[in-house]
């Protein structure tokens, strides 16, 4: 019986359709094991697909433990991530901080906009250092997605 969360042909095709190996120049110490190799013109590393997947994975089924949708929380300060979040908002039905987000959401009882999820999705941790800050001090997991 083969693995039904294994890597198949298609969505490899997809993966690499949507340039989802293609990292940044710099590159972290604790990103170094996901880095499949570095161009050399370009200087530009390309990340290992299989471990990406592997990662992706393990997300989708931390997401889908998550009884309430409600419950979890995606968060984008970039603008190239709203439009994300907006959408996984959107298909999902969990709540998400597109923009600027409030120091003191997860922390701050007396706020308005006070939340506590049981889950939080961060497009860019080095962007979003807040809520990830605030989630630890929560006790929320957290993931996160890096490039």
């Amino acid at each position: 019986m083969a693995n039904p969360l294994a890597l198949k042909e298609d969505d490899l095709k997809l993966m690499l359709a949507a340039n989802v190996h293609v990292g940044s120049e710099n590159a972290n110490a604790h990103m170094e094991k996901y880095i499949w190799r570095r161009k050399q013109d370009s200087g530009i590393h390309l990340l290992n697909i299989g471990k990406t997947w592997e990662k992706l994975m393990l997300a989708a089924r931390i997401i889908v433990a998550i009884e309430n949708p409600e419950d979890v929380v995606c968060v984008s300060g970039t603008q190239l991530g709203q439009r994300a979040v907006y959408k996984f908002a959107q298909n999902t039905g969990c709540s998400y901080i597109a923009g600027r987000y409030t120091p003191g959401m997860f922390t701050n009882q007396i706020q308005k906009k006070f939340m506590e999820p049981r889950l939080l999705i961060v497009t860019d941790p080095y962007v979003d250092p807040q809520p990830v800050l605030e989630a630890a001090y929560a006790n929320i997991p957290v993931i996160a997605l890096c490039d």
